[in-house]
């Protein structure tokens, strides 16, 4: 396999933590006319105030015209977000990687409803770093170790230990206990998330998704479990936990989807990403890296 080529740096720097937009020309012809009748008014006052600019850096005017295909670059107009109101925690940090614990309720980067509070661009702005990059995300309700790529350089190298699943990840839970569920156990399923539908699914066909389960400790009829995948399908571990009939405390998605408020962040869900050990790419050794965070808090 070839290796993958590094697309080429946008020509408008982070801005407020935030890279700019990359926008395709559709019909060719008059910039302005397209970008108008695609994203209304707006798009005339960036132009005009020359914050639209082409793939060489250059801006556009009311009289650019450019074909069908060719790419021009801005920055997305933010709205308002509710703060997340948790601290994120930095592990390791050298000229190469950044380690944080991520807390619950903070997507790892921007997307959908989520962009200034986010990992990512909180990130970028707190430590100033620009070329900041996640080598691999966790969903906005899990917390834990979470590994970003300090400069541009070394994105290619850390973001292909996880493509490869050469990371070794453990996950911490807390979830019903039922003596009839036989543990540890590894399930192995076929895991399906569509486009716009909120649950993810199982269904029959060529196994994707494989998580090994066991359990640490219980209290009562609550326990702590360890969870193991090998795989990285998007809400795998939830879904394979709901599916031996012990959600994960605190899911807003599994068994059933339950409304929550976007300023409600009194009951999180209660999964932790605790470990992540990998070979390190650059320098050869071998890597551990712990939350310290606590469930249940």
């Amino acid at each position: 396999m070839s290796p993958r080529r590094r697309a080429p740096e946008p020509p408008l720097p982070v801005r407020d933590g935030l890279g700019p937009v990359r926008i395709r020309i559709r019909t060719g012809g008059r910039v302005l006319d397209e970008l108008v009748s695609r994203f209304g008014g707006a798009a005339a006052e960036k132009v005009s105030r020359g914050e639209v600019v082409d793939a060489a850096g250059v801006s556009i005017t009311s009289e650019t015209h450019l074909p069908a295909g060719a790419v021009v670059f801005t920055y997305r107009e933010v709205a308002v977000e509710i703060p997340v109101p948790f601290a994120i925690d930095v592990l390791h940090w050298d000229e190469n990687v950044l380690v944080v614990d991520k807390p619950h309720f903070l997507a790892t980067m921007p997307r959908g409803r989520h962009v200034t509070e986010t990992a990512l661009v909180r990130l970028r702005k707190m430590l100033n770093l620009p070329e900041l990059a996640p080598a691999h995300r966790l969903d906005r309700l899990t917390a834990g170790v979470l590994l970003f790529t300090v400069r541009r350089e070394a994105r290619a190298a850390y973001q292909s230990l996880f493509a490869q699943r050469e990371v070794f990840k453990t996950y911490e839970a807390l979830a019903p206990v039922d003596p009839g569920i036989a543990l540890p156990v590894t399930l192995r399923s076929r895991i399906i998330k569509r486009r716009s539908i909120l649950q993810a699914v199982e269904e029959p066909g060529p196994v994707n998704a494989e998580t090994h389960i066991e359990l640490l400790d219980r209290e009562g009829s609550a326990g702590r479990y360890r969870l193991t995948p090998s795989t990285g399908q998007t809400h795998q571990l939830r879904v394979h936990m709901n599916s031996l009939g012990i959600p994960i405390a605190g899911d807003p998605l599994y068994p059933d989807i339950v409304e929550v408020a976007p300023d409600d962040f009194t009951h999180p869900l209660q999964l932790l990403a605790r470990t992540l050990a990998f070979r390190d790419p650059l320098s050869g050794k071998d890597i551990r890296y712990k939350s310290t965070r606590s469930l249940g808090d």
